[in-house]
């Protein structure tokens, strides 16, 4: 049983601004739950972020530290940001979309889809909405982190 699991929410704020902060892995520990640390461990093909860098991530989730590699396969600033993993506990996907809206706000969007295996998968249920709580979570801590609410 897989995980495919995707919260949004809509921010005040125009999208080139969201996007360029949430996109930015030297950012993720101050807004995403449970990451730690995020390092740039393999440049894009063509020098720094973008398709084929690798962002090491550090992290605790239900109670466990795990550490993890995201590779970037998509990016379109200021609409997409796609990433699939490539070492850690599991197989994993993550999606982070921006769209604008017609009065300068953003809906920021993050969706996560895994296959989680061996004791993640017996908790996959368990799994599923606690990683729904923490995308609620991230983009609530986003807007905050922005607004300087």
């Amino acid at each position: 049983m897989g995980i495919d699991v995707t919260a949004e929410r809509v921010i005040p704020l125009p999208c080139e601004r969201v996007a360029s902060y949430a996109m930015d892995w030297r950012h993720d520990a101050e807004w995403t739950q449970g990451i730690r640390t995020a390092e740039l461990t393999r440049q894009a093909d063509g020098g720094g972020f973008g398709v084929g860098a690798e962002v090491t991530r550090t992290a605790y989730f239900l109670g466990k530290r795990i550490a993890y590699v995201l590779r970037v396969a998509d990016y379109e600033p200021p609409r997409l940001l796609d990433m699939v993993s490539v070492a850690g506990p599991m197989p994993m996907h993550v999606t982070y979309t921006f769209t604008p809206t017609s009065d300068e706000s953003t809906v920021a969007r993050i969706r996560v889809r895994g296959d989680p295996s061996g004791l993640y998968g017996l908790a996959a249920p368990l799994m599923g909405r606690k990683v729904r709580s923490s995308l609620v979570k991230d983009l609530r801590d986003l807007e905050r982190r922005l607004s300087g609410a």
